[in-house]
């Protein structure tokens, strides 16, 4: 009697000894991530999801607003969009985003082929640089044209395509004049001001339509770069 029970307790531990050799081989998923931006340059005010799980969850993402520097798995994952305070998907996304970059997403309408996306690279300014400040110009209004843009004195963004994103230009800091005109216009479309901290990265983009109303207006967004 003692010899069996002797043999079932080894017979035991040689089974809790191959299972845990079978758990120490065990190869876990290395998953590699990357980040994106989403930018509503559309009128509807949108939530954000990936794979299913909605990402925006402290607050919807308002037209001319964003979702700023979300980390999210690389490779091609399924995103979506939904209008606020609605179950149905408005439109889905695949995106195949490349491991450790900066991905912008700029949302322009209510479909997939509304969007586009940048890769960008953010100049990472000094703190200690308290009179220099980055930015760049995005084209997201789709019926626009080309568009002629001047930051203040020294900075101008020239014929600007649709779904075209400029690189940075480095200026000073303080309220500079910003105007926009359409191709070939002597008469600017906007003409307003902005105050520009300085050590800040900018992204100043045009949203909306020409003749939109409301939301859908033709306007200014703009967006500090986060670095991670």
């Amino acid at each position: 009697m003692k010899n069996t029970a002797y043999l079932i307790l080894l017979f035991t531990a040689l089974l809790i000894g191959l299972y845990s050799c079978k758990n120490n081989d065990e190869v876990f998923p290395n998953v590699k991530y990357t980040y994106i931006t989403v930018i509503n340059a559309g009128a509807d005010t949108l939530n954000f999801y990936l794979n299913g799980t909605r990402q925006n969850n402290a607050s919807s993402i308002f037209p001319a607003g964003a979702l700023e520097l979300q980390i999210v798995p690389a490779g091609l994952q399924n995103y979506a969009f939904k209008k606020t305070g609605q179950s149905v998907v408005l439109f889905g996304l695949p995106l195949n985003l490349t491991f450790n970059t900066l991905n912008s997403v700029y949302i322009t309408g209510e479909s997939a082929n509304s969007v586009f996306k940048t890769v960008d690279t953010i100049p990472q300014l000094n703190t200690a640089q308290t009179d220099t400040l980055a930015v760049r110009f995005v084209n997201a209004a789709p019926d626009a044209g080309n568009l002629n843009v001047f930051v203040g004195d020294t900075v101008k963004f020239n014929s600007a395509a649709f779904k075209s994103s400029s690189v940075f230009y480095l200026t000073g800091r303080g309220k500079k004049k910003v105007t926009v005109y359409l191709a070939g216009a002597a008469i600017p479309i906007i003409d307003t001001a902005i105050i520009f901290q300085p050590a800040v990265s900018y992204t100043l983009f045009a949203k909306g339509l020409l003749n939109g109303k409301g939301n859908a207006a033709f306007g200014l967004g703009l967006l500090i770069n986060q670095i991670p």
